[in-house]
C-alpha cells in the first residue's frame, strides 16, 4: 500500500505583492510607478471552496430562471435536457389519455346509435313486418321459381331506375312477393315507388303521386311568356316524355336564365296546386343543372 503525501504552499495575497516588489520599475526621476490596478489571484484555498460551493446542493436552487445560479454550463445542458424530456413525456401522456377518450366516446356513440335503429325499426315492424331486423331476408322465403322471376325482373328494373341497385330492387320484390301478391303487381308497385322516392327525378307525369313538397325534375323547356309580375322571372311550360306542367322562376331565387327548347334538371323545386293541376316553382333552395350546355362537339 503506497501512499502520497501532496503539500501546497499556500501564498496570500500580500505576500505575492512583495514577492512582486523586486520587480518595480522606475521612472526618468528614479521614482517607482505604481500599478493602481493591480491583478490578484485566488489562493488555492479559494478555489478548492469555490469548487465545493458550485457541487453543493443548496448551490443548485432557483432553476425558473433562463441561468441557474451555482452550476457549471455542462450541468446547466443536463438540467434542462431532463426538463425538456419530463415536458414531453408529459405532453405525449395527456395527448394519449385525451385521444383514449375520444376513441371510448366515439365507440359508445356507435353502440347507441345502434341500439336505437334497432329499436325503431322494431317499431317500424308493427306497420312494416320486414323492417324487423330479427327477421330473414324475404327473398329466403320464396321458392326456387319465385326467386328465380324475382331476380329477373330486378336486373331489368335496375336498369330503368337510376340510383337503385339490382339487390335492393329484388328485396323490394322479395317483399312484394312473400307477402302475397302476384310477380306483374309487384314489379309495377316496386316500380313506382322507387320510381318517385327521394332523391330520384321524378317523370313530370307522376308528380301527382308524389307526397313530398319537393321534388327533382328533368325535361325541355316548350315554351316561355311574359309574366307580368316583378316579382317572376320567367314562367313557361316544361316537359318529358311523360308529361308536361307550369314552371315558375321566382325574381328572388336567382336561378340562372332558361332558353326555350333548353333541356334542363332541376333539383328542389317546389311543388304547387293551382286549379286542380300540380305545377312547379324554383326557389332560393333550387338548383338547376343544364346537361346540353358546354357540348361544343354538337
Amino acid at each position: 500500500m503506497s501512499s502520497k503525501n501532496v503539500t501546497s504552499e499556500v501564498v496570500s495575497v500580500d505576500e505575492q505583492a512583495f514577492e512582486k516588489a523586486d520587480e518595480a520599475t522606475v521612472n526618468e526621476d528614479g521614482f517607482e510607478i505604481v500599478d493602481e490596478t493591480p491583478k490578484f489571484q485566488a489562493t488555492v484555498q479559494m478555489v478548492v471552496q469555490a469548487k465545493v460551493d458550485a457541487n453543493h446542493p443548496d448551490g443548485m436552487v432557483n432553476t425558473d430562471e433562463e441561468q441557474i445560479y451555482g452550476a457549471t454550463l455542462a450541468q446547466e445542458e443536463r438540467i434542462w435536457a431532463r426538463e425538456a424530456e419530463l415536458e414531453r413525456i408529459n405532453a405525449q401522456a395527456e395527448l394519449g389519455t385525451q385521444e383514449g377518450r375520444e376513441k371510448r366516446t366515439r365507440d359508445i356513440a356507435a353502440k347507441q346509435s345502434a341500439e336505437r335503429r334497432v329499436e325503431f325499426q322494431k317499431r317500424a315492424a308493427s306497420v312494416n313486418p320486414w323492417a324487423d331486423p330479427e327477421r330473414d331476408n324475404p327473398r329466403a322465403e320464396l321458392t326456387q321459381e319465385q326467386l328465380a322471376a324475382v331476380n329477373k325482373q330486378s336486373m331489368r328494373l335496375a336498369e330503368k331506375l337510376d340510383g337503385w341497385s339490382r339487390a335492393a330492387i329484388g328485396r323490394r320484390l322479395g317483399e312484394a312477393v312473400a307477402g302475397g301478391k302476384d310477380l306483374m303487381s309487384a314489379v309495377v308497385g316496386v316500380f313506382e315507388e322507387l320510381q318517385t322516392a327521394p332523391g330520384q327525378v321524378v317523370p313530370i307525369g307522376k308528380l301527382e303521386d308524389v307526397n313530398r313538397k319537393e321534388v327533382s325534375i328533368e325535361g325541355r323547356v316548350e315554351v316561355l311568356w311574359d309574366s307580368g309580375s316583378p316579382a317572376i322571372a320567367q314562367v313557361g311550360l316544361i316537359a318529358d316524355e311523360s308529361g308536361k306542367t307550369k314552371m315558375t322562376i321566382w325574381e328572388k331565387s336567382n336561378a340562372p336564365w332558361i332558353e326555350e327548347g333548353e333541356q334542363v334538371r332541376i333539383h328542389g323545386a317546389a311543388r304547387n296546386w293551382y286549379e286542380g293541376r300540380v305545377s312547379l316553382a324554383v326557389t332560393g333552395w333550387s338548383t338547376l343543372h343544364f346537361p346540353e350546355r358546354g357540348r361544343w362537339w354538337e
